[in-house]
């Protein structure tokens, strides 16, 4: 997979980054890449008074920079190879916020970080700081769980279909050639899933029409055999696989089903046991801040395995560099 030249990584003592910095190091050889790697600390002198200890908060936190710097000094050294390019940095503030002013400042192509499982909520494998990222970065985001297996065997791609909204061919294209150049390196079982719904359809049964219940449910297999051409035009367009009857390479699977995305994505991710899902996180385009819909939203909340999110060109962060 060679596509990316300056990769970011975010690494944090109180969570197990290891599989995070052995994909990143290997990420970064294979694509000839430079690799940064940063932790933060979540501090603001400024904003601390300590009125009894005679030890200052900025020489508190210079001693924590020190500190932090050595720990990544030392995690460097243990995949340091003359191949790779490495250097570290010590982040003081708002975690996302200043990862993102990194990845403005340095121009990083790819951020990748470790899943920082919500401790209050167990059940969550992502982070309020990981959502945080996938919303507002404007490089791709890949958060990798702790307990991934060193290769992928599934990878799962979702794809939607929107007319009204342009940005969204631009998307699943960028999210395909993703998951197709992730799929080959791995030599991974590769999925591509589109969800779909009819508006109304409760009121399209209940409610009086020109149609029979069986002209319905034939309306219903005519617009899921279009979603099937959709999807398989798309695939066909942006998902550069080796056709399998003639020459080796990793199984494209489509799957079109018929429910909400929320439900539909995490629910096939399980069943097929998907150690990745590549998807979009902008919801839609034309309003300022909105960047991730609650069907995005609810689907992160749900899975449980690494996660790879795309944003279309044009993308701005609301982060900026300025204080």
């Amino acid at each position: 997979m060679k596509r990316f030249s300056n990769i970011l990584l975010v690494v944090d003592d109180r969570t197990d980054s290891s599989a995070a910095l052995k994909r990143a190091t290997t990420l970064a050889r294979s694509n000839n890449a430079h690799l940064t790697v940063c932790a933060g600390i979540d501090a603001n002198p400024d904003d601390v008074r300590m009125r009894v200890i005679t030890v200052s908060s900025r020489e508190v936190l210079d001693v924590a920079i020190e500190k932090t710097q050595e720990w990544l000094t030392d995690i460097v050294a243990s995949v340091a190879a003359d191949d790779v390019s490495i250097d570290t940095k010590v982040l003081v503030g708002k975690p996302f916020i200043e990862i993102i002013r990194q990845v403005l400042r340095d121009d990083h192509d790819l951020l990748i970080k470790s899943a920082d499982a919500d401790r209050g909520l167990r059940e969550m494998l992502f982070s309020s700081t990981d959502k945080h990222l996938m919303r507002k970065c404007p490089c791709p985001v890949w958060i990798i769980k702790p307990t991934e297996r060193q290769k992928y065997l599934r990878i799962l791609a979702a794809v939607d279909e929107d007319p009204g909204e342009p940005v969204k061919d631009v998307l699943n294209r960028q999210i395909l050639e993703m998951f197709t150049s992730m799929a080959l390196t791995e030599y991974s079982e590769a999925h591509v899933v589109h969800a779909w719904q009819v508006f109304g359809e409760g009121l399209l049964k209940s409610h009086k029409w020109d149609f029979s219940e069986g002209e319905f449910e034939a309306m219903l297999e005519e617009e899921a055999s279009g979603r099937r051409r959709w999807l398989q035009d798309l695939v066909t367009s942006y998902g550069d696989f080796p056709d399998t009857s003639v020459s080796e390479g990793p199984e494209l699977r489509l799957h079109v089903i018929k429910g909400p995305a929320e439900q539909v994505v995490p629910e096939l991710a399980r069943e097929l046991e998907v150690d990745l899902v590549v998807m979009g996180t902008v919801a839609r385009t034309g309003i300022g801040g909105f960047f991730m819909g609650n069907t995005a939203e609810s689907i992160l909340g749900e899975l449980d395995c690494s996660v790879l999110t795309m944003k279309p060109p044009g993308f701005t962060s609301p982060v900026t560099l300025e204080e």
